[in-house]
């Protein structure tokens, strides 16, 4: 993946640079910038990290050829959102929209699911705590990954592994959401 030239145009063009702006920036000529949007032309890669910083992205937007917006620029919690590697397993949790990478993947949103009978998040309170017992298969081909408990200003997550109960608790903190992954199936919610 490198950028190419229709990405840098129209990032140019969002922040109402002329190419002769441009390549004052990067103190090359216009000439050179106009081969790059036209695809004769590739910038070295020394060009890049300062192109994307001119043009306001990062260098992972730039070569994605997207700009991200956080579409929740408040920060509530409670609009977290998880990304896992189908890998390792890594979980990144982040508030608003990003781009993450893990063992050279780019990974999408975990999107939630619709909660089904196997997918369930009984919850007993006890002692001020949320305990969450999960009757589901925990093999290594099959199990659930984490549970996380969001607030509106903090995310708990417990990491769960294969051949261990699909268990937890947590501290009850108020109202929020309850997050189950299931490694084959996704990612479930429930209010609290």
């Amino acid at each position: 993946m490198y950028v190419t030239g229709s990405i840098i145009k129209n990032l140019r063009e969002k922040k109402h640079l002329t190419q002769k702006e441009l390549a004052e920036k990067l103190l090359l000529s216009d000439k050179t910038i106009s081969k790059w949007e036209t695809d004769r032309g590739l910038p070295d890669i020394s060009f890049i990290g300062p192109l994307a910083a001119i043009l306001g992205v990062s260098v992972a937007e730039l070569l994605m050829g997207e700009q991200i917006v956080n579409q929740n620029p408040s920060a509530n919690m409670k609009k977290t959102q998880f990304y896992v590697c189908p890998v390792c397993g890594n979980v990144i949790q982040a508030v608003g929209s990003g781009a993450y990478h893990c063992c050279g993947i780019l990974l999408p949103v975990a999107e939630v699911e619709e909660a089904d009978e196997s997918h369930v998040l009984p919850i007993e309170i006890i002692d001020n705590e949320l305990y969450i017992n999960v009757e589901h298969p925990m093999t290594k081909e099959h199990y659930i990954s984490f549970i996380a408990y969001v607030t509106s200003n903090r995310v708990e997550l417990v990491k769960l592994y294969p051949e261990q109960n699909a268990e937890c608790r947590f501290a009850k903190k108020g109202h929020g959401f309850l997050y189950l992954y299931c490694n084959q199936h996704g990612l479930y919610r429930i209010m609290v």
